[in-house]
């Protein structure tokens, strides 16, 4: 499981947003944004310059607008010259407003990409940055099954061949939606969620052992699929171990740490005759009880000492 790091193209960001492009320097389209933090130049504009990081995108809105504004020519094409010139990927305009031409001319100068939005200032702000974080978010691949059960996402993990992708079928069967088999691409999108894809290549499909590639999409419907999903827990299956002790109350909780996340999970043993569908069902509504503060397997344990200390 290697963390990877990614980048995301200025054109990406001009496409999903659509962008106006008021101008646009040689091969702009290509810089790579590497950073989830958004600026808004107000200092930078007034000449404060200390700890100034130019790798982010800046967003200047109305009241950036505003206060440039109030100056002449001279000193605005020196106002914007200095921004301009550390080398900031974009800038972007909000509120359509018109672009001074002393910005216009120190953008071409510098060789600084120019962007426009009709968009209000917090708006284009927050939904890029949200963008960002998922677009940037480190990740690792790990080989397992993932579902959504109930709202819950389940990452399935186990060894190879034991039954992960068919258990995966019957709860596809039962009502249940797919979001990756065999590689589940994991993103750390904040300090407490783990979202779950799958590589667009293998998206919606699943592998079953004496049939072959199976497409989920077409044989069950657009409603038996989804593109990503949080990690709410971990279901290790493993084959049945003759005279291991397995949990058989869940008083103590256990936990599987992905990239420094830890995430509820439960192993179950697997063996001739279960129903590892209905199992995991109802391991994914049990976690949402406990995820809402009820726990059967306290609730039966303080009722065990009640009636012994009565």
């Amino acid at each position: 499981m290697q963390l990877k790091e990614f980048s995301v193209t200025l054109e990406q960001i001009i496409k999903e947003f659509q962008l106006e492009i008021i101008h646009g320097p040689e091969g702009f389209e290509k810089i790579e944004i590497s950073t989830d933090d958004v600026n808004r130049p107000g200092l930078q504009l007034a000449g404060f310059f200390d700890f100034f990081e130019p790798n982010r995108l800046q967003i200047i809105g109305k009241v950036e607008n505003t206060y440039v504004e109030q100056f002449d020519s001279d000193k605005r094409y020196d106002i914007f010259a200095r921004l301009f010139e550390t080398g900031v990927p974009a800038v972007i305009i909000t509120r359509n407003m018109e672009v001074f031409p002393e910005c216009l001319t120190a953008a071409q100068k510098y060789g600084v990409a120019l962007l426009r939005t009709n968009e209000f200032t917090s708006s284009i702000l927050n939904a890029i940055v949200a963008s960002l974080k998922v677009s940037l978010a480190p990740r690792i691949t790990m080989h397992g099954v993932h579902v959504e059960l109930y709202g819950t996402g389940v990452l399935i993990l186990g060894d190879s061949g034991v039954g992960k992708s068919e258990t995966a079928i019957e709860l596809v069967k039962r009502g249940h939606r797919l979001i990756a088999d065999d590689a589940v691409e994991i993103k750390k999108v904040s300090a407490k969620t783990l979202v779950g894809s799958a590589p667009e290549i293998i998206r919606h499909f699943i592998e079953l052992r004496g049939i072959g590639i199976v497409d989920v999409r077409r044989i069950f419907g657009m409603g038996a699929i989804k593109d990503t999903e949080r990690i709410d827990m971990v279901i290790n299956l493993e084959h049945w171990q003759e005279g291991k002790m397995y949990d058989r109350l869940g008083l103590d909780n256990q936990y599987t740490e992905i990239m420094g996340i830890s995430v509820p999970s439960l192993t179950i043993p697997v063996r001739p005759g279960r129903n590892l569908a209905v199992i995991i069902e109802v391991a994914a509504m049990n976690q949402r009880h406990k995820s809402m503060g009820f726990n059967a397997a306290q609730e039966l344990n303080e009722r065990m000492m009640k009636s012994m200390g009565g």
